[in-house]
């Protein structure tokens, strides 16, 4: 690739590194990521990339900004209240970096779209910035099926998790760590219980970072882990989780063959 003078002085501390360099940087611009649901961590973790130079980013969401988003959406502005996020972030990321092209899709994802989706522009990577466990488990099983590596995580209060799926690779998925979603009301919602505006800058910029990583094949990725985040003790952990066999979605004898849409969450502020 023939990097023009502007990309070489935008990507020079990428370009510099031993393990990126222009070999690298042409990867990433070459590279395709689906961003699902641009809030607290979809927003970080869409700039970074953006700033880093992906190629094309997807982004799926079907809500509007609204003035409470913007404690910790940093891809929204005051001026874009009652904007479609997937238009706010788009102009974004376009004024940040117009190497990027953005694919927008206003709409929620659920058992009948979410594989066209992600078919769509056959990106190479999925995160899951999503806010409910009806949507994380559908993203999870839509990744296993079509084969797809992604990020998981989820914020709450002062904390946050976090794990990557990579198939072919022995690795454990979402459902192997949590068999399915809790019964409904038996975990708040961060609308119901509050969450730390930084929260998401702080987890949502690590999926960026596992998304690149696999995109440049360095590095160790956090595939049969999941890593914690303790904001007030400001303490991490990287606690070593196994492939269950008899995971209902990539085990042995998988019984999930097809999407299945789990109930939302229904709670207001």
């Amino acid at each position: 690739m023939n990097f023009n003078d502007q990309q070489i002085e935008r990507y020079s501390r990428h370009i510099i590194l031993s393990e990126v360099g222009a070999e690298g940087q042409e990867k990433l611009l070459n590279s395709k990521v689906l961003v699902i649901g641009t809030g607290g961590l979809g927003a970080p973790a869409a700039m970074f990339l953006a700033a880093a130079g992906i190629g094309t980013i997807g982004l799926v969401d079907g809500d509007v900004v609204e003035l409470s988003n913007l404690q910790r959406q940093i891809i929204h502005q005051t001026k874009d209240v009652g904007k479609p996020k997937v238009l706010s972030g788009k102009e974004t990321i376009n004024e940040m970096n117009p190497d990027v092209n953005v694919i927008t899709y206003n709409t929620w994802v659920d058992s009948s779209n979410i594989l066209d989706i992600i078919k769509d522009q056959d990106y190479d990577f999925i995160i899951d910035g999503t806010d409910n466990f009806a949507a994380k488990f559908l993203i999870n099983d839509a990744c296993v099926l079509a084969k797809k590596p992604f990020s998981h995580a989820g914020i709450i209060q002062f904390s946050g998790q976090l794990t990557t799926y990579i198939p072919d690779n022995n690795t454990p998925c979402y459902r192997c760590i949590f068999k399915e979603p809790p019964p409904q009301g038996a975990v708040p919602t961060c609308s119901e219980a509050g969450v730390l505006g930084v929260m998401g800058g702080v987890v949502g910029t690590l999926q960026a970072t596992e998304a690149i990583k696999y995109i440049l094949g360095i590095g160790e990725s956090l595939a049969g882990y999941l890593l914690t985040y303790d904001a007030l003790e400001m303490e991490f952990r990287k606690i070593e989780i196994k492939h269950n066999k008899k995971c209902g979605v990539c085990g042995e004898e998988p019984y999930i063959k097809e999407l299945i849409d789990h109930e939302k969450p229904a709670c207001s502020l």
